[in-house]
C-alpha cells in the first residue's frame, strides 16, 4: 500500500526526493507543508535512514509534536530523538559539548524575565548610565541585545533601525552587555538568546563541529522564512556541501522582521551551500475558494523579490472577496459586526470568524460596540486595552477628578509623578478626602524629583471638573504624555492607544457616562489568548495578522486596508519593511476559506484639531491594491461620506477625496 496515495504531484516530488544536494521546498498557504514535510520524514526511516540520526527543527514544540505524529503513523512508529525547537535542540547538544566550549555542563538557562532582570541588576552594580533619566528598561536593553545577538550586525545599526531613541546611549549599552556577558559566565547561566549564539560558536570550531555533523545524517527545518541569521549560519554550518538538507517554508509568509528574521534567508537558500539547491514548489491550496487565492496572488505578484510560484485553489469557485469602502471607523465597526451576525444567522458560528487587523489597538472601537452589543469574543495579540497600564493611567486621572474621595484611582494617580511613592500618595488620597477638594494637594510637598509636575498635576485635577467634554480627555492626554514617554518603553503604540481613547470618548455625552460605560460593561478583550469568555459557547476572534499566522476561518475581516495601516507608517523606512508590509497583508488574506472583507474608511481619526473643527482626515486606500487589481474584488460602498460613490464607478473615489481635501 502506497503510503503518500494522498499527496499531489508537488508534494509526492518533494517526498520523493533523492540525492546529494540540498532541498528547499516552497511552500505557499494552505497548501499542506505540514503533511508533505512529516512524509519526507517517514520515507527517510522507510527507506533505511536512522531516525536517531535525523535532525528535525522548528520554532514551537506544538509542532515539533504535530510533525512527529504524523512522520510515525506513516512510517509505522519510529522515533525521533532530536526533534525539537532550535533553543531546546541547541540546549541538548551545548550540555553534551559543555567542557570543550568552556561551559559549565550543569549551566542553567534564565527565561525572558530573569535575563532582563539580571541586565538591571549588572546596570546598577556597575554604575552604568546611573542618572540619565531616558536610560532604557531593563526590558529593552534586553531587547536590544537579543536583536543584535540573533540578527549579526553591530549595536549601532540595530539601534538605528529599531531603536533610534537609544542611539545616545550606544556606549553606556555596549559597556552593560560586556557586564552582562561577564555576569552570566560567572553564575555559570545562558539566557534564551546563548543556546542559539553558543550553538553557533561551536559550529566555527572545526574539530567541535565535525563531531556534531557527525551526528546527523539528515537535517530538516520546518518555517525557514523565519530563521534569523544565527539559525541560517547554524543550518549552513551542520552540512556545508547541503547533503542531507531538507527545508520548508514560504518567502510570501516572511513577517517576523521585529524578531531578527528576514525574508532573504529563504530567498539566499538555494546559494547557502556548496552545492546548489534543488527547489520544489507546492501551488495547490486546499484552504481558500478561487476567488480569494486569485486576489491573494494578485497582491503577491507584485512583490519585489520572490520565488516564481502561483497558487491554484483545489476547491473550486466561491464568491469574490469583498472591499468595502466606507465612511470612517465608525461605519466599519458597523459594517464589520453587520456582516459577522448575519453570517451567524446564515449558520456559521461565531468561531468561524476572524476580524484580523495591523496592531491589537486598532481593534479599540471594535471591542467596545461588541461589549456593548454583548457579542462574546477573544483576542490573540497585544494588551486588553482597557487592562493596559498606561491606559488606567489615564482613566484614573479622570476617575478621581470624577470622584476625589475614589482612594484607588487617587492612589495611582498620586504615583504617576516622579519621585512619588506609596507612603506620600496615601498622604495625597487622604487629604483630598479630608477636605474634599483637590485644592488640599497643593499644600502638600512632594519630593523633590516631583516638584515640577506635582503642581501641574493639582492644577490639572481642579481644572477638569469645569472643562467642557470631551475636552477635558485632550487635557489629561497633555499632562500625561511626558510621563508615558519617561515611564514606559513602546512609546509610539501607547500614545496611538491615547488617541484611540480620546476618539471613543468623543462618542459620549459626558465624563461620567464614558467611565460609567467603560467600568460597568467593559469590553472582554484578552491579551495572549488565555481561553474562551467564560459562559459562552461561542465567541468571535479578534486578533492581530501576526497572531494569525498558521490559523484559518471560514469568514474573515481585515480592517483599515489604507496607507499608514496596511503599510503601518511606522514601517516604510526601507523597501524590506514595506515588502515586509505587503506580505503581512497577503498572509491576512490566505487566512479566509469561503468569505474575505477588506475594509477601507475614507476617512481616520488624527490627534490634532484643525482650525474647523474637525478631527478626521481623507484616508487612501492600501498602495497594495492597486486600480490594476481591483477586478479581483467585489466592491461595497457604505456610509453618509461615501454617498455618492458606487462600485460599479470608482472614479468617484477620486470625487470623494476632493471633496474630503476641500475640507481643510
Amino acid at each position: 500500500m502506497d503510503p503518500h496515495a494522498a499527496l499531489n504531484p508537488a508534494q509526492r516530488q518533494a517526498v520523493l526526493h533523492r540525492g546529494e544536494s540540498p532541498l528547499l521546498i516552497v511552500a505557499g498557504a494552505g497548501t499542506g507543508k505540514t503533511t508533505t514535510l512529516a512524509h519526507r520524514i517517514a520515507q527517510l526511516v522507510l527507506d533505511g535512514a536512522d531516525p536517531r540520526r535525523i535532525l528535525l527543527l522548528t520554532f514551537s514544540r506544538r509542532a515539533s509534536q504535530e510533525m512527529i505524529r504524523r512522520a510515525q503513523r506513516v512510517s509505522r512508529g519510529a522515533d525521533l530523538p532530536w526533534a525539537g525547537t532550535f533553543h531546546a535542540v541547541g540546549s541538548r547538544l551545548l550540555r553534551m559539548h559543555a567542557l570543550a566550549l568552556g561551559l559549565d555542563p550543569a549551566f542553567t538557562v534564565l527565561d525572558r524575565g530573569d535575563a532582563a532582570d539580571l541586565v538591571d541588576l549588572v546596570r546598577v552594580d556597575r554604575g552604568l548610565a546611573k542618572g540619565e533619566r531616558r536610560f532604557p528598561k531593563k526590558d529593552t536593553c534586553l531587547a536590544i541585545y537579543s536583536r543584535t545577538v540573533n540578527a549579526r550586525v553591530q549595536l549601532e545599526t540595530v539601534l538605528a533601525e529599531a531603536y533610534p531613541w537609544c542611539r545616545e546611549h550606544a556606549s553606556a549599552l555596549r559597556q552593560l552587555f560586556a557586564a552582562y556577558v561577564e555576569e552570566k559566565l560567572a553564575r555559570h547561566v545562558l539566557d534564551y538568546d546563548d543556546l542559539l549564539l553558543w550553538w553557533w560558536h561551536a559550529m566555527a570550531a572545526p574539530g567541535l563541529a565535525m563531531e556534531i555533523r557527525a551526528r546527523f545524517d539528515h537535517v530538516l527545518v520546518d518555517e525557514y522564512q523565519d530563521v534569523n541569521a544565527l539559525q541560517a549560519e547554524i543550518v549552513a554550518a551542520l552540512s556545508p556541501s547541503g547533503k542531507g538538507v531538507t527545508a520548508v517554508g514560504d518567502d510570501a509568509q516572511a513577517i517576523y522582521s521585529f524578531r531578527a528574521a528576514t525574508v532573504h534567508h529563504i530567498l539566499d537558500f538555494p546559494r547557502a551551500f556548496t552545492a546548489p539547491a534543488n527547489l520544489i514548489a507546492l501551488e495547490d491550496n486546499y484552504r481558500s475558494t478561487s476567488p480569494i487565492i486569485e486576489a491573494s496572488n494578485a497582491v503577491i505578484e507584485r512583490a519585489a523579490n520572490r520565488f516564481d510560484k502561483k497558487l491554484r485553489s483545489s476547491r473550486g469557485n466561491g464568491e469574490k472577496p469583498t472591499l468595502a469602502i466606507v465612511d470612517d471607523e465608525l461605519a466599519e465597526v458597523d459594517y464589520v459586526i453587520e456582516k459577522v451576525l448575519a453570517y451567524r444567522e446564515a449558520g456559521m458560528q461565531l468561531k468561524d470568524q476572524a476580524v484580523l487587523m495591523r496592531a491589537a489597538h486598532h481593534a479599540d472601537l471594535l471591542e467596545l460596540e461588541l461589549g456593548r452589543r454583548r457579542i462574546p469574543y477573544v483576542k490573540y495579540g497585544g494588551l486588553k486595552f482597557l487592562e493596559a497600564a498606561h491606559v488606567k493611567d489615564l482613566l484614573a486621572i479622570l476617575r478621581w477628578a470624577e470622584n476625589p474621595i475614589d482612594p484607588i484611582a487617587g492612589f495611582r494617580t498620586a504615583q504617576l509623578v516622579p519621585g512619588v511613592g506609596p507612603a506620600f500618595a496615601r498622604r495625597a488620597v487622604d487629604a483630598v478626602r479630608a477636605r474634599d477638594s483637590f485644592a488640599a494637594l497643593a499644600d502638600l510637598k512632594p519630593p523633590a524629583a516631583g516638584r515640577t509636575v506635582w503642581p501641574q498635576l493639582v492644577e490639572l485635577l481642579t481644572a477638569l471638573p469645569h472643562a467642557a467634554w470631551p475636552g477635558q480627555l485632550g487635557q489629561v492626554r497633555h499632562f500625561y504624555e511626558p510621563l508615558l514617554i519617561d515611564k514606559y518603553d513602546g512609546a509610539e503604540a501607547r500614545l496611538g492607544d491615547l488617541v484611540q481613547l480620546e476618539s471613543i470618548a468623543g462618542t459620549y455625552p459626558g465624563r461620567a457616562p464614558f467611565l460609567d460605560d467603560l467600568t460597568l460593561d467593559p469590553p472582554s478583550a484578552t491579551g495572549d489568548y488565555a481561553g474562551p469568555p467564560m459562559l459562552d459557547e461561542d465567541w468571535l476572534i479578534l486578533s492581530t495578522i501576526h497572531s494569525a499566522k498558521g490559523q484559518e476561518w471560514r469568514a474573515v475581516f481585515l480592517l483599515d486596508i489604507i496607507d499608514g495601516r496596511i503599510p503601518s507608517d511606522l514601517a516604510v523606512g526601507t523597501p524590506d519593511q514595506i515588502e515586509e508590509e505587503r506580505r503581512l497583508l497577503y498572509v491576512a488574506m490566505t487566512r479566509a476559506r469561503d468569505h474575505l472583507h477588506l475594509v477601507q474608511p475614507l476617512r481616520m481619526y488624527i490627534e490634532k484639531q484643525h482650525r474647523h473643527g474637525e478631527r478626521h482626515v481623507y484616508a487612501p486606500r492600501s498602495r497594495f491594491l492597486p486600480d490594476a487589481i481591483l477586478d479581483r474584488f467585489e466592491r461595497v460602498v457604505r456610509g453618509r461620506g461615501v454617498a455618492g460613490l458606487t462600485a460599479e464607478a470608482p472614479k468617484a473615489t477620486v470625487d470623494v477625496a476632493a471633496r474630503l481635501r476641500s475640507m481643510w
